[in-house]
């Protein structure tokens, strides 16, 4: 954890985190006991804010700090709201491509993701504000500092958000091996939203069911998938070829 941006202690997060931070995640101590640690745990609830409970070895390997049960990291980038968003994409008069996100564990894979996004004009980029990867240090520096470019939004379960796109008029494309069609045979012109999984599990089963295309890459080798970053990559640039 990038040290410009923890904060340790019970108060100073419950603090940090009535003042409006940005909080990426919380770590907590497991088994810890006490009101303010109660408190802290009902505040983390109330503001549907990303938490672990983790061994205390953990946290002292966080900070060298009194930590006190708790370290928090803090965002480097401020969350768009998704409605503003969509609005502002549609009211420009480009065609929306966006990102969905469902559950990206990896870092450097989220950062890479951000670092192609950017370069493809992706107009913003949607993720789960629990489950998910976080952006910390190893994030800014993979996307080579396009994560300050891209605007990236926080939704409470994908589905709500993807609900929510096609009532907007976007369409919304998965990226999964369990389909029979092709990239190259989606139509990437229109306005699309394409949804890429977590690196061992792919897209959610139940965000696949209310999607409007599934696609898949062509795999000649023996090995099953690719890396999530460069499918990403294939997608997002086949909708860039077909935009050209």
């Amino acid at each position: 954890m990038d040290k410009s941006t923890q904060i340790f202690g019970l108060r100073a997060i419950i603090e940090a985190i009535n003042a409006d931070k940005t909080i990426d995640k919380v770590f907590l101590q497991k088994g810890l006991k006490g009101e303010l640690f109660k408190e802290l745990e009902s505040v983390i609830r109330r503001e549907s804010i990303n938490s672990s409970y983790v061994p205390v070895e953990k946290l002292n390997r966080l900070t060298k700090q009194n930590h006190q049960g708790a370290v928090a990291n803090i965002s480097p980038i401020d969350f768009h709201d998704l409605d503003t968003l969509v609005l502002s994409v549609i009211e420009s008069g480009k065609t929306p491509l966006l990102l969905l996100l469902d559950q990206l564990s990896d870092v450097r894979n989220f950062g890479a993701i951000i670092r192609t996004a950017e370069c493809c004009g992706v107009n913003g980029i949607i993720i789960q504000k629990k489950g998910g990867a976080p952006i910390n240090a190893d994030t800014v520096k993979t996307s080579a500092g396009a994560v300050f470019k891209v605007p990236i939004c926080k939704t409470d379960h994908i589905k709500d958000a993807i609900y929510h796109l096609q009532a907007s008029g976007i369409n919304i494309v998965a990226a999964t091996e369990k389909t029979d069609d092709l990239l190259y045979d989606v139509d990437f012109k229109i306005p699309t939203a394409i949804v890429m999984g977590s690196e061992g599990r792919g897209v959610n089963p139940s965000v696949l069911k209310i999607v409007n295309n599934k696609a898949k890459l062509p795999m000649f080798g023996d090995i099953g998938s690719l890396n999530v970053s460069v499918a990403c990559g294939a997608f997002l640039y086949e909708a860039v070829r077909q935009r050209r």
